[in-house]
């Protein structure tokens, strides 16, 4: 049995702990400075309280950190002051240069991670991949869990790497959508765009539909997202410009933050027209 740290219990990072509960391990969170609503995710999976980071660390032999891509170096750096010497998960959406970077930072024991689908509350729906020389052990420690764990093999950033190209269309073409969407509306051609779509392009009236409400919730975190994706492009030698717009596009609709998920694609349209 292990003792696993998550950094910190959002949607994801509770589920992940779940499912480590699941296998009998351990899990801690700190809840020094975090939400009640992290609380009450963390208490809701039964995990350890810890009032702060040194006290986690001394009761932790694996940190798994999952939170908005922009922290994910700070978080690593925090940790790995406190002179950690476990293994450390960066299940972060970052492009593989600052998971190279974050693997310099931790040595030896750095796991690199990236989650494909929602929170891994059910079977089936969620991937968990990973790469580096120690993500056998992580992947032992999900096995048979809703988190579905795959190992990449020993490349340190072939785990973000996927998520990049995988997110580049997930992600940005929703954010593609809506700025179509909002394009439409700004030229009151809307009722004409969709009923060409229903004749050419079936799928996306629906499509656009869903991702209002869908997407704008966690707008607020999908534009470091597209930034990491875009960075990802240009260190390749690719064009990048589309993933620097849909940061944008996400930037404006941040007021929708953690909001229930009832904003339709016609106010989401508006927001991005008006911001």
């Amino acid at each position: 049995m292990s003792s696993i740290l998550i950094l910190h219990p959002g949607e994801m990072g509770s589920s992940l702990g779940a499912c480590l509960r699941s296998n009998q391990h351990d899990v801690g969170w700190v809840s020094q400075s975090r939400s009640p609503a992290t609380r009450k995710r963390a208490e809701a999976d039964a995990f350890i309280e810890y009032t702060n980071l040194p006290l986690a660390l001394e009761n932790a032999n694996v940190v798994i950190s999952i939170c908005p891509p922009e922290f994910a170096e700070a978080t690593a750096e925090s940790v790995i002051e406190l002179d950690f010497k476990g293994i450390y998960v960066d299940a972060n959406a970052t492009s593989p240069m600052t998971a190279g970077q974050i693997a310099t930072l931790v040595g030896e024991n750095y796991v690199d991670g990236s989650i494909i689908g929602p929170p891994a509350r059910r079977a089936g729906a969620t991937r968990m991949y990973l790469s580096g020389a120690r993500a056998s052990s992580i992947r032992d420690l999900f096995d048979g869990t809703f988190a579905s764990p795959t190992d990449l093999g020993s490349v340190a950033t072939a785990a973000s790497a996927l998520k990049m190209c995988y997110a580049a269309y997930t992600k940005g073409t929703s954010a593609l959508l809506l700025n179509i969407r909002a394009l439409a509306a700004a030229n009151d051609v809307t009722d004409a765009l969709l009923a060409e779509w229903s004749i050419s392009q079936p799928e996306l009236h629906a499509r656009s539909e869903r991702t209002g409400p869908s997407v704008s919730r966690k707008a607020w975190r999908f534009a470091a997202e597209m930034r990491e994706i875009a960075s990802t492009f240009a260190a390749n030698g690719l064009p990048n410009g589309f993933h620097e717009g849909a940061a944008q596009v996400y930037e404006r609709l941040s007021e929708f933050k953690d909001a229930p998920p009832t904003a339709t694609v016609d106010l989401v349209a508006k927001l991005l027209k008006n911001a």
